[in-house]
């Protein structure tokens, strides 16, 4: 993205997330999934439109995804990721280690099933005996085993000081060709994501939405005509002296 147009969204999400009501609340660490459908010209990105009833967000229209959990970590213990994409992930992590860079991803993988009944995955021989966590055990019963080899690092953000909720967010693409597994039936009027729609990126920018995931799209643009290269830098987002700062990582 050209100078200007980074200093135009820093400055609007400066404005929009000015708030000091809940000092005290860390973040916590978080992946979304923003999948892209190349199939035909132009490109389409996955979003969804969170439930109007939820307190968090209600109604915008997001990517697939949510908080790190404890079985992302155990689930993530074999998986290959690619070493660029862990070696990114681990800078500026505090306590950082190779296990704890594929439990974002997994987790990306995980919440976007969870939440569109899509999985990217390989075929596999069998199921992980230590599937507990319901999601988990879905994604082992449909013969398919999640792939991080595919995956692409995008950005990092994380939700500024004062936050009544804060995460530290990755932000992760990947290729709707990877799909390998659909359950039907996920997405309703009483789900977390009411609706889904395939857009291309300037009409996906139109909807209503969190200003982070504007950016995170605009980044995703720059990645592909930058030829989407593992070894790109990653930008990351944070409030720093009361502004919002873009540092690569």
């Amino acid at each position: 993205m050209g100078n200007g147009h980074v200093d135009e969204l820093l400055r609007r999400m400066t404005e929009a997330e000015r708030n000091n009501s809940h000092p005290l609340v860390k973040p916590r660490d978080a992946s979304t999934l923003i999948l892209v459908d190349r199939s035909s010209s132009p490109p389409k990105v996955l979003l969804g439109q969170r439930h109007q009833n939820h307190k968090f967000m209600p109604g915008k229209f997001v990517f697939p995804g949510g908080r790190v959990e404890p079985i992302d970590t155990k689930m993530a213990l074999h998986a290959h990721l690619d070493p660029h994409v862990e070696k990114r992930l681990m800078t500026g992590m505090q306590r950082p280690s190779p296990g704890r860079a594929r439990a974002l991803v997994m987790a990306a993988i995980r919440e976007t099933f969870e939440e569109t009944g899509l999985l990217l995955g390989l075929p596999k021989e069998n199921a992980p005996a230590s599937a507990t966590d319901e999601a988990w055990q879905r994604m082992a019963q449909s013969g398919a085993q999640p792939d991080l080899s595919n995956i692409h690092y995008v950005a990092r953000a994380t939700t500024p000081p004062g936050r009544p909720r804060r995460f530290d967010t990755r932000f992760f693409t990947a290729d709707a060709a990877n799909i390998t597994h659909r359950i039907e039936g996920v997405v309703g009027p009483d789900t977390e994501l009411v609706a889904l729609v395939w857009l291309p990126i300037p009409e996906a920018k139109r909807l209503d939405m969190p200003a982070i995931t504007k950016v995170a799209l605009d980044e995703l643009q720059s990645r592909v005509s930058a030829g989407l290269s593992h070894d790109l830098p990653v930008p990351y987002y944070r409030m720093l002296r009361r502004q919002f700062t873009r540092a690569m990582l």
